[in-house]
């Protein structure tokens, strides 16, 4: 296999040159697949970590003011660490909600507030939800239930590919928009 430079890599993935990202797959995925099985992580989270940083890498590179200031293996692997722990604290957020909610249903005489806030957090998240696509609310719907990338493919009739980038995608839609409501709410 041909070995490419940093700069190379860089004008390939700014171009959408596909062979480069087969490069990148064989040359970096098993760093990035030991990462994050050793975080406790699976294969396929892997592979979606992988790529959702290059996802991330070429809307950089897409600002032509990008410039690499390290090599490339060590800006890969930087950016799906990130990813990977963002991913894990949100799946901690989600359990400590899960957990919360149980206490909450259990406990009667819990603090009102707390209630208060916890439905118009549902309320917020509801109604961005309801703004998504149809697809877009099928294949998040599909994932809560634990379905793989393939398996929401299978039942929806798409690419394995296009269900991964419309999961990132919609997870990006609504986490913008959330955050755009709390700060409309808290100003």
């Amino acid at each position: 296999m041909k070995e490419y430079t940093d700069n190379e890599i860089i004008e390939c993935l700014r171009e959408r040159k596909s062979y480069v990202v087969h490069y990148l797959s064989v040359r970096y995925m098993p760093m990035i697949r030991l990462m994050v099985t050793r975080a406790g992580g699976s294969s396929e989270d892997a592979k979606d970590i992988f790529q959702e940083g290059l996802m991330i890498i070429l809307e950089k590179l897409d600002s032509r003011e990008f410039s690499l200031t390290c090599k490339f293996m060590t800006f890969l692997y930087c950016v799906c660490e990130k990813l990977w722990k963002a991913t894990m604290a949100k799946k901690q957020a989600a359990a400590n909600y899960l957990s919360n909610m149980t206490v909450y249903k259990n406990d009667n005489a819990g603090d009102f507030t707390d209630r208060i806030d916890d439905e118009v957090y549902k309320k917020i998240f509801a109604d961005v939800f309801s703004s998504l696509d149809p697809v877009s609310r099928k294949v998040l719907k599909m994932h809560c239930q634990n379905k793989t990338h393939q398996e929401i493919a299978n039942e929806l009739g798409y690419t394995y590919g296009y269900i991964r980038k419309k999961k990132y995608r919609a997870q990006i839609k609504m986490a913008e928009k959330v955050k755009q409501i709390m700060k409309e709410k808290i100003t």
